[in-house]
């Protein structure tokens, strides 16, 4: 890849002309961006906001070439609140890691230096997310070959995730984005209700596995911070009770979403109409 070759500096700066280019032609992303702006500086956002927003999400994809390559010399990443995965690890049975499209997923990878002795597996439907599936089995094939393919039938997702718990694997899932179709529940998020999925916290009640969230929150420069929270020791209750357990833990879920993405508002990168009130095409973007 030629990010490879010209060095992080270098490619940096070929970013800007990438910004401006998507700020100037892609409309609905430009009309999402906006309106989540709005909701997460509380005020008005303009076009200088829309396009550090924009430059923000670029300059995560440009990284995934070196956070995947596992260079991590190359960043200051700092952790904080690791001591609560590492107590669900240690349990050996499995973790479930529900992220986010708020920041980077792949700075979380990091937590896999720190515990080479934990698989990490992520689960991404691969055939809606081709070019993110051809970066990772070219620049890292191990976790290339650790994925669960969120694109099976949902018995078999539910099959591999157990299969990867019962072997004290830490099972990735971004729970922010519902696939087409997917059941969801409407729960407040920055003023207004937003459909989340309920298929990962259906998964987790149903497995009993303990979930931990996390946040690769990108700070500028060279700077990640990884924030993980310990959430659930296991989703409980019985099967009558489970729906209101589940909807209870997305709404959790989407404060926790809300806290990070005030701290931290550049790093949103649901390009799309995510309360679908007919502002933008209510499209998710399939690009991440």
């Amino acid at each position: 890849m030629i990010a490879r070759h010209l060095g992080r500096g270098v490619a940096r700066a070929c970013l800007y002309p990438i910004t401006a280019y998507f700020v100037l032609t892609r409309g609905p992303e430009r009309r999402a961006s906006r309106a989540y702006l709005s909701r997460a500086l509380r005020r008005p956002a303009g076009l200088r906001d829309v396009a550090r927003h924009i430059h923000t999400f670029a300059a995560t994809i440009l990284d995934r070439v070196y956070l995947l390559g596992g260079r991590w010399e190359d960043f200051d990443i700092r952790a904080q609140g690791l001591d609560a995965v590492h107590r669900y690890m240690d349990a050996g049975r499995g973790v479930l890691l529900f992220g986010s499209h708020l920041g980077s997923f792949d700075g979380l990878r990091a937590l896999a230096t720190q515990r080479p002795d934990v698989t990490v597996r992520v689960v991404l439907d691969k055939r809606h997310n081709p070019a993110v599936t051809q970066v990772i089995e070219a620049l890292n094939p191990e976790l290339a070959r650790n994925i669960i393919d969120a694109g099976q039938d949902g018995p078999s997702i539910v099959l591999a995730i157990q299969q990867a718990a019962a072997e004290g694997a830490l099972v990735a899932v971004l729970a922010d984005r519902a696939r087409p179709g997917e059941p969801t529940v409407d729960v407040p998020f920055m003023g207004r209700p937003a459909p989340f999925p309920t298929a990962p916290w259906m998964i987790a009640a149903v497995l009993g596995l303990p979930i931990a969230l996390a946040f690769g929150l990108y700070r500028g420069g060279r700077r990640y911070d990884l924030v993980f929270e310990a959430f659930s020791d296991g989703l409980s209750g019985s099967r009558g009770d489970r729906r209101a357990a589940v909807d209870e833990a997305v709404r959790r879920y989407a404060g926790r979403l809300q806290h990070h993405a005030h701290d931290a508002p550049w790093n949103w990168f649901n390009f799309y109409d995510f309360w679908q009130d007919d502002t933008t095409d209510g499209t998710p973007d399939a690009r991440d």
